[in-house]
């Protein structure tokens, strides 16, 4: 006799793309199925599990409660401050989750919910479709729901499945393409090839859902960068997405790849390789109409963003613009950005900005001889 796992409130796991930055987070399972890429390390030494359907409608009635009290008092309350923290303080550390995710939904504005953690689509379609139902019956006010996804978890779920998943009002998923080079994503343990993330993307299009997939510039290494950028190219090609997001590389020392780069098997690229690759692939993007975000700090340059086909020069004239710099321009852009100083290459034009960046430059010591190793290990001060 199966014994049922004890509720112990509600739970919210650790990530979430940045487009959910005001969605309500329900967490349908505890980390990532799969484990084993190499460039990943959020999950490393953590056990997957489902959660019980039974616990996440219980999450769903919290945030019910919580909102309808926070409600109550802000309308019958002038200064309704010390009562929402009378409640905050009275709450078990179960519901003082609930409590806040409530708050948090409601300054969004309570449109958009995220399933986590890293592939809730493994689980059966008919719980998926069950929570999907209740969410819609007791938030009606809900536009969107989203999910993380693994090709290889949405090509084993039946058309007729997804497409009752859309009804029910799953409407947006996100995957985790990174690349779609063969040699690629053997080597980082992807557990994936090309042609299964073309099956799936195209699955999620023609099921009416709206498909984020993410390309990884740099994570073919030296070795494959230029297939990593042609072959992603000709993926999305086929599956157009809705939207292609962008998520530069880095190796922190706690993911499996960075023992490959202390043992040289795998030789990272420096940003201007990274971004040399970006272009390439954007170079090969034809007959879509997918829209490109660089949406993520990890990012050298935040302005590579369109609408495809119509703005490609666009998109890509930022690029072309940093590769041509002058080579102290140049490396005074890439300091400033991997310390949060310059965002844009027009914050070149902001001589208060230059200045910081300049003063980085000189006291992190930075030069073309070390430039590369220094914004690597910069830049996985983003990432888990």
């Amino acid at each position: 006799m199966r014994v049922l796992e004890e509720y112990n409130g509600f739970e919210v796991g650790r990530i979430r793309p940045p487009s959910e930055a005001n969605s309500l987070l329900l967490r349908v399972t505890r980390s990532c199925p799969w484990n084993r890429c190499k460039f990943c390390g959020i999950y490393r030494g953590q056990q997957f599990s489902v959660r019980p359907v039974e616990h996440l409608l219980r999450d769903i009635d919290r945030v019910r409660h919580y909102i309808d009290q926070i409600t109550l008092i802000v309308q019958q309350q002038g200064d309704a401050y010390p009562q929402l923290i009378a409640l905050e303080r009275s709450l078990d550390p179960g519901d003082l989750q609930a409590f806040h995710s409530a708050i948090r939904w409601l300054q969004g504005g309570m449109t958009s919910v995220f399933l986590q953690d890293a592939n809730s689509l493994v689980i059966k379609a008919a719980d998926m479709i069950r929570i999907l139902e209740y969410l819609r019956q007791v938030f009606p006010q809900i536009e969107r729901i989203t999910s993380y996804a693994r090709s290889h978890s949405i090509a084993r779920i039946a058309d007729e499945e997804l497409a009752r998943m859309a009804c029910a009002g799953l409407n947006r998923i996100h995957i985790g393409l990174e690349s779609a080079a063969d040699a690629v994503l053997s080597m980082v343990c992807k557990g994936v090839d090309k042609q299964t993330h073309i099956l799936a993307g195209q699955k999620v299009k023609r099921a009416g859902i709206e498909l984020s997939e993410y390309f990884m510039p740099g994570l073919g290494g030296e070795k494959y960068s230029r297939e990593n950028a042609l072959e992603t190219a000709d993926a999305l090609n086929q599956i157009n997405p809705d939207f292609i997001r962008i998520r530069t590389l880095g190796v922190p020392e706690h993911v499996d790849l960075y023992q490959d780069v202390l043992s040289g098997d795998f030789r990272p690229l420096g940003d201007i390789a990274k971004a040399q690759e970006l272009l390439l692939m954007l170079e090969h993007l034809e007959g879509i109409t997918s829209t490109i975000k660089s949406d993520h700090i990890v990012n050298l340059l935040a302005e590579v963003e369109g609408q495809l086909p119509r703005d490609i020069d666009r998109m890509t004239e930022p690029i072309r613009r940093f590769l041509s710099l002058e080579k102290d321009r140049q490396l005074l852009y890439m300091v400033g950005r991997r310390c949060g100083y310059l965002e844009r290459l027009s914050d070149l034009e902001d001589r208060s900005l230059c200045y910081r960046a300049e003063q980085a430059l000189r006291s992190e010591g930075v030069s073309w001889e070390n430039v590369d190793e220094w914004a690597g290990r910069m830049l996985c001060r983003y990432l888990s």
